[in-house]
Parts: structure tokens; C-alpha cells; sequence
């Protein structure tokens, strides 16, 4: 966990600047057991996100920016889910994507997976931003009840499986 914390500390710090020279998004997943739900946060760099995004789908997008459109919306959610799945239990779960916000230049988006009643491993395949640099970091911090774990994430090993 010392280590999960010094990075969201150096991601925190380093996430005020405009340009930036590692790449890392801070995903958390937290079961939340009393709702029978999974949240989860994302905090993705915003000229990443646009870049990969707009790669994706042959289109330039405009995430957390002025001039965003509600095309552009759609295809982060369309981007996110077909890059971040999330098994729960060994089944493919749908994520249902809540809202954003922005915070310097980082876009932190918020999403839900209904209908958990039990979570006893899940499975998390996290390959958003690889496609644009092999360097990629996505660090899962995960949450249920007193348990913390977290995994580190990276275009050569893009799953992990919490239990």
C-alpha cells in the first residue's frame, strides 16, 4: 500500500504541470459490499486521454476541454470500456459510466458496476493509454471492507486479479 501511496503522491504533485514526462492513470476500485456495487475513480492525464482516445476512434476529441462536445463523451465511455474490464467472480461485468470532473489536467471520471452481491476475486484487464506509449503505468488500488491491495499495471502485464 506504501508503495500505491507514493505513487498517487508523486501523480498528485507532478499532475499540476502541464507537460509531464511519465505516464500514469490512478484507477480505484472500492466495493462498496452494503450497496452491493462496485465504484470505481479514474484519474487519467487529459492530453493522454485525448490523444489515445481520438487515436482509438479516428477522431479528434476534445475531453475536459472548452470546447468538449457530447460526442466526445460518449466515445471516452466507448474508449474506457472496451479498455478497462472488469470480471467479477469470472463473469464479464458491464461499467456504467456516472460523470467527470477536472481537476489541473487531469480528468477523473466516475463509474459503477450494479448488481454485486459478492466479490469474492475480481479480475481487472487495464490497457487504456498502452497503445500510445509501451512506458504506460495504470495503478489499481483496490478496496473491500478493511482489505486494501493495489496492482501495477503495464503494457507487458495489463490484468490482475484481486481475491
Amino acid at each position: 500500500m506504501k508503495k500505491a501511496a507514493t505513487y498517487l503522491l508523486i501523480f498528485v504533485v507532478l499532475s499540476g504541470f502541464s507537460a509531464h514526462k511519465f505516464y500514469v492513470s490512478i484507477y480505484q476500485v472500492h466495493v462498496a459490499a452494503e450497496k452491493k456495487r462496485i465504484e470505481i475513480t479514474a484519474r487519467i492525464f487529459m492530453d493522454d486521454l485525448n490523444n489515445a482516445v481520438g487515436k482509438h476512434f479516428n477522431k479528434k476529441t476534445h475531453i475536459g476541454e472548452k470546447n468538449e462536445v457530447p460526442d466526445d463523451v460518449e466515445l471516452l465511455r466507448k474508449y474506457l470500456a472496451e479498455k478497462f474490464v472488469v470480471r467479477v467472480n469470472g463473469q464479464k461485468k458491464a461499467l456504467t459510466y456516472l460523470s467527470k470532473e477536472l481537476e489541473a489536467n487531469v480528468v477523473i471520471c466516475y463509474f459503477r458496476i450494479a448488481d454485486v452481491t459478492k466479490a469474492n476475486q475480481i479480475d481487472i484487464y487495464n490497457a487504456a493509454l498502452m497503445e500510445l506509449n509501451d512506458t504506460q503505468q495504470n495503478i489499481i488500488q483496490y478496496s473491500n471492507g478493511d482489505e486494501k491491495q493495489s496492482l501495477l499495471l503495464t503494457a507487458g502485464n495489463a490484468s490482475g486479479v484481486f481475491k
